[in-house]
């Protein structure tokens, strides 16, 4: 499970690298021109929308860290399946 995690953190800091380097050229074009942010400015802000829920999953996953450390149980099917989830999601 712990190979699970770190590949989902892994895969999300990927993203993140790159909607970040996306996004700074995007603002680096905005500086061209006030009509700039008409033609690209959706498609930034989908680029912030990314970066906010790839801080979600960050979220998620040292939640559910911390959940199985406090009760060294194992994880519910619950947990489980949030995990699958952000897997599913990052890639």
């Amino acid at each position: 499970m712990k190979d699970y995690f770190s590949e989902a953190i892994k895969n999300i800091r990927n993203d993140r690298a790159v909607t970040t380097k996306l996004l700074i050229e995007i603002m680096d074009y905005l500086k061209g021109s006030e009509t700039r942010h008409q033609e690209v400015g959706t498609t930034a802000a989908k680029y912030v929308e990314t970066l906010q829920r790839s801080n979600e999953q960050l979220v998620k996953l040292v939640a559910l860290l911390q959940k199985d450390g406090a009760t060294k149980q194992g994880l519910t099917d619950e947990d489980k399946s949030e995990i699958f989830d952000l897997l599913k999601e990052a890639n």
